[in-house]
């Protein structure tokens, strides 16, 4: 009986011992296993870090850039409208001009034009009706009959017609200008027909065909 209890005990200190081996490798592994899992989480943290931080960075330079873009968009658009608003008003400033001065503008400019001398005058409404001498009335169709039947000979032609044809007939040319009764809707100038065919000179296409030149010039005068 006293053998069998030895063997007993033997058996339970050598379990104990086993299980105390068994517990403290377990203890190891556990805090190996922890240990990793920390710094696993540490390294996750860091690279969320850095790429949040590129992220960030990245998102801030596009906003700057975007906005360093909208405001240089803002004010090419604000200088465009500047130089719009100058040939604008160049325009309305050719359009306006004295009545005088615009007759001395068509006979310098018709006779130095390569024309046949033959073509049909068409002049805005305004300038029409102010060369007739009708300021106070609008081109209604019994007026615009009316002066249909006086422009159709040369004698009935205004002065201004007259001059034109004298300048083209001293060049050798046909100097049978005639003044068209109806005008047009333009701001100024003037529109040569012959034929069905037209050479436009209103102060619209004057500055329009300027434009591409005197731009960046004007831009240089505005903005420099």
């Amino acid at each position: 009986m006293s053998n069998l209890n030895n063997i007993i005990n033997k058996i339970l200190e050598d379990a104990k011992i086993k299980s105390e081996e068994i517990i403290k490798n377990a203890h190891e592994e556990e805090e190996k296993v922890i240990a990793k899992k920390i710094q696993e989480a540490k390294d996750l943290e860091k690279e969320i870090l850095d790429r949040a931080s590129r992220e960030s960075a990245t998102k801030k330079d596009r906003i700057i850039s975007n906005s360093v873009l909208k405001v240089r968009n803002e004010k090419l658009e604000a200088k465009q409208k500047v130089i719009d608003e100058v040939f604008h008003k160049a325009i309305e400033e050719l359009s306006h001009m004295p009545i005088e001065t615009f007759h001395e503008y068509l006979v310098s400019k018709i006779k130095s034009m390569d024309i046949d001398g033959d073509e049909t005058l068409i002049l805005s409404n305004d300038y029409l009706k102010a060369m007739l001498d009708n300021k106070n009335k609008t081109l209604q169709n019994d007026f615009v009959e009316m002066v249909k039947e006086k422009l159709h000979l040369q004698e009935n032609q205004p002065e201004i017609i007259r001059s034109i044809n004298t300048e083209l007939i001293a060049q050798g040319k046909k100097g049978n200008i005639k003044l068209s009764a109806e005008g047009r809707n333009f701001k100024g100038g003037f529109i040569l027909e012959k034929n069905g065919v037209e050479i436009n000179n209103t102060f619209e296409a004057l500055v329009r065909s300027l434009r591409d030149e005197l731009e960046y010039d004007i831009a240089k005068v505005l903005f420099n």
